[in-house]
């Protein structure tokens, strides 16, 4: 059999310890970097660069971002919830990069994957399980195997690789930050206690001293729910996400703090900042208000919040996933139009929507004119509340039975 394994690889510390881990135990090690969005040219050559150093049978670099579109950014717009109302999941690269190792591991031949993900987060929930769902593929997890052995990890695979002659980057910070396509998420230091995050715990979001003066207006248009055009420009979704990150970060558009319900039982306070996503939510639901039925609008979340939780908790492949995206998908058929954003920093908002599909009654107008006479209002209001009416009715003043 053969001894090759393909590690998910980011060039941090419990990466860069897998390589020499697994190398001692007979492994030849196959890294596969999934570039999701979160690094720069310089950190994408830092990470081949430090693949080469270790020794690694080979190194693969993955443009993630078409995928992680396709993938996730279509289905979780057309959804239109966070977790729990708030958090935009912007850890869901992880699938994308199970996705380019498994890819790996068949190229290959093996049937050997490996992964930094420690045994305290929700990580290694999304990895394993996405892995088991994908095919009979072995799972090796260095890090969770030296926590059964050592609690303080991180000063242990420090000294591993330095014992080995690798050097460690100095990368001392105060937060824990996680950085793609989607997104960027902090925690650490006060912001685990609960306390007002500190003068330190700063992302893409400009603070309001430093928003610009005038209004942001962009302009983007829908097909068949999917962003497709961003001013009038066609444009790949991958390359809009990352202009309109760029753009509504600098009025701090998509920053939120919240405390979450973790998979595995603790809660999780961070901050999180997603301007791009903040910003195609609030088109996308402008216009699904406006072309969906009442009963489309309304029903709508209950699935949302469902796919979103499926996300969230690992269970990126499971056939509810697939068939819940089924009629988000069919949902979409009228979502189709152009809608203006607003941000003069902070919030953003809808402030135009054009479309063919929306539903404008010919005769009437909410509040302003109708084509129906007072007679048939006053018979839908009778129809409409004769329960409520009736209970009242018999049950006024305390009735006894």
């Amino acid at each position: 059999m053969s001894k090759d394994i393909v590690l998910a690889f980011s060039g941090g510390l419990d990466t860069s310890f897998c390589v020499p881990y697994l190398k001692e135990r007979g492994w030849n090690v196959h890294t596969v970097f999934a570039d999701t969005g979160g690094v720069d040219a310089e950190e994408r050559a830092f990470i081949e660069q430090r693949a080469a150093e270790l020794g690694v049978a080979s190194h693969v670099t993955v443009d993630g971002g078409p995928a992680i579109w396709e993938g996730f950014v279509k289905p979780f717009v057309w959804a239109g919830e966070g977790y729990q109302s708030q958090y935009p999941l912007l850890v869901s690269d992880r699938y994308l990069i199970v996705d380019a190792a498994l890819k790996r591991c068949d190229e290959l031949g093996t049937k050997a994957i490996a992964h930094g993900c420690t045994g305290m987060g929700n990580d290694q929930v999304r990895f394993d399980l996405a892995v088991k769902a994908l095919g009979d593929y072995e799972i090796v997890a260095p890090i969770r195997e030296i926590q059964k052995e050592h609690t303080e990890v991180r000063a242990y695979e420090q000294k591993y690789l330095e014992d080995r002659g690798f050097g460690v980057r100095a990368k001392q910070k105060a937060y824990t930050i996680n950085e793609n396509l989607l997104g960027l998420t902090m925690s650490g230091g006060e912001i685990d206690r609960w306390q007002a995050p500190g003068e330190g715990a700063v992302g893409w979001c400009k603070p309001r001293a430093e928003w610009p003066t005038q209004p942001l207006r962009v302009k983007i248009g829908f097909h068949n729910g999917e962003a497709v055009t961003l001013d009038g420009q066609k444009i790949a979704g991958h390359t809009m996400l990352a202009k309109l990150n760029g753009l509504f970060a600098q009025y701090g558009v998509g920053r939120g703090l919240y405390t979450g319900d973790t998979t595995i039982g603790l809660k999780g306070r961070i901050i999180f900042e997603a301007p791009g996503l903040t910003a195609l939510l609030a088109a996308h639901r402008a216009l699904e208000e406006a072309v969906l039925s009442k009963q489309q609008n309304r029903f709508k979340p209950d699935v949302a919040r469902k796919w979103v939780e499926l996300v969230y908790e690992g269970f990126f492949h499971d056939p509810l996933k697939t068939d819940l995206e089924a009629f988000l998908q069919s949902s979409q058929s009228t979502v189709n139009g152009e809608v203006t954003l607003e941000t003069q920093g902070g919030t953003v908002t809808a402030v135009a929507i054009e479309s063919k599909h929306i539903l404008n009654a010919k005769g009437a107008t909410y509040a302003q004119a109708a084509d129906w006479g007072v007679a048939e209002a006053e018979g839908f209001i009778k129809l409409f509340g004769m329960s409520s009416t009736l209970w009242a009715e018999v049950n006024r003043g305390g009735g006894k039975g």
